[in-house]
C-alpha cells in the first residue's frame, strides 16, 4: 500500500487493466478503504488480499475502488483542511499529520495524547 492514508494524493499505476479503463497515471485522492468480500464493491485489480482503496477523481466526480498494488502515494495532501462544525478544525501537514487549529481541538488532542502514553 505504500503508506497511503485517507486524504492522501495518489496516482494510479499503469497496467493493462488500468489503461483499458482509462485510469492509468491518473491523480486522485484516497477517500477510504474496504474489504470487498464484505461490502461487495467492484475493484479494479486483483482482490486476493481482500482489501481495496477508494480513489476520488475530481474531474470525473466519482470514486473508484482499486487494489492496493495499483495505488501509489504522491503526497499527504499538505494544506488540506478538515472541520467538524465550529468546534474542530485542522490543517494537514506535509508529513501526513494534522495541526489542530481551534483551541477546543488542541485541548482535546492534548488529553487524547496523554491517555495514549
Amino acid at each position: 500500500m505504500g503508506g497511503v492514508s485517507v486524504f492522501d494524493n495518489v496516482r494510479i499505476i499503469g497496467t493493462p487493466e488500468t489503461e483499458r479503463f482509462g485510469y492509468a497515471s491518473r491523480l486522485g485522492v484516497c477517500h477510504g478503504f474496504t474489504t470487498p468480500s464484505v461490502t461487495g464493491v467492484e475493484v479494479v485489480g486483483r482482490t486476493e488480499d481482500d482489501f481495496a482503496i477508494a480513489v476520488h477523481f475530481e474531474d470525473l466526480d466519482t470514486e473508484i475502488w482499486f487494489s492496493a498494488d495499483l495505488v501509489e502515494l504522491v503526497d499527504h495532501g499538505p494544506g488540506a483542511t478538515m472541520s467538524v462544525g465550529d468546534s474542530y478544525s485542522a490543517v494537514r501537514l506535509a508529513d501526513g499529520t494534522w495541526n489542530e487549529t481551534t483551541p477546543f481541538a488542541k485541548r482535546v488532542m492534548k488529553r487524547f495524547r496523554r491517555l495514549l502514553r
